[in-house]
């Protein structure tokens, strides 16, 4: 399954005419992050299609990245995500966008830090770097380590991972084989100061308590 844009009409495999006019009606990336952060967070490891997203409004922070991707691709972007690699944490995955040369991303999280961000960063590297101090686990340490080449979804297209009733793992399983880009030295890590005690608690404010990674205590790598 594909999507051909052509004087903006959309042609789509199975989703419906009512689901591309809704997917239209988030208008903006920024549509698409207020849409998912109106959906409630899915602790259970399990990665559902955009079409199941738009009907179940829940949404982990995977089937998140997924579904903005497959949304920014009907606003007429590419479906590309990028994979972010975690020490004693939940990795993380985001759905990237350019615009006016630079770039931003649209993200669903279980913490109110990991979401949106604007697109201003001029490289990828400077956008991931925007999630470095704010990446932490629930112990306040940051753990932020490596980020992915972007990937492009269309590759899964005979898939149709975009509508399929079945379950998406297979993407996921696809990002570990790809290359990650370290973001530190072993000195740095070694040296790291934890995150500040009031920006944890504001970060994990509402948080699905079953959806939390939970780390274990003095590790550093």
């Amino acid at each position: 399954m594909s999507f051909k844009i052509n004087n903006d009409k959309i042609e789509s495999g199975k989703f419906s005419a009512d689901e591309i006019n809704f997917l239209k009606s988030l208008k903006t990336p920024e549509g698409i992050q207020s849409f998912l952060n109106e959906t409630n967070y899915n602790p259970d490891y399990i990665t559902c299609s955009p079409k199941k997203i738009i009907y179940s409004r829940t949404a982990n922070c995977f089937e998140g990245a997924l579904f903005a991707a497959a949304a920014l691709r009907v606003l007429g972007h590419k479906p590309l995500i990028v994979d972010l690699i975690a020490h004693n944490d939940d990795d993380h995955v985001i759905a990237l966008f350019k615009q006016n040369n630079c770039y931003g991303a649209a993200a669903k999280s279980n913490t109110t830090t990991l979401r949106f961000r604007e697109p201003v960063y001029r490289t990828l590297r400077e956008l991931v770097m925007s999630y470095f101090d704010f990446y932490f686990n629930t112990l306040g340490e940051k753990s932020l380590r490596s980020y992915s080449v972007p990937v492009n979804l269309s590759r899964f297209d005979k898939y149709n991972w975009l509508t399929t009733d079945e379950d998406l793992g297979y993407i996921g399983d696809f990002l570990f084989t790809i290359k990650h880009y370290p973001i530190l030295t072993k000195k740095m890590i070694r040296e790291l100061s934890g995150a500040d005690k009031e920006v944890v608690k504001l970060c994990f404010a509402g948080s699905i308590e079953k959806g939390l990674f939970q780390p274990k205590k003095n590790t550093r790598s």
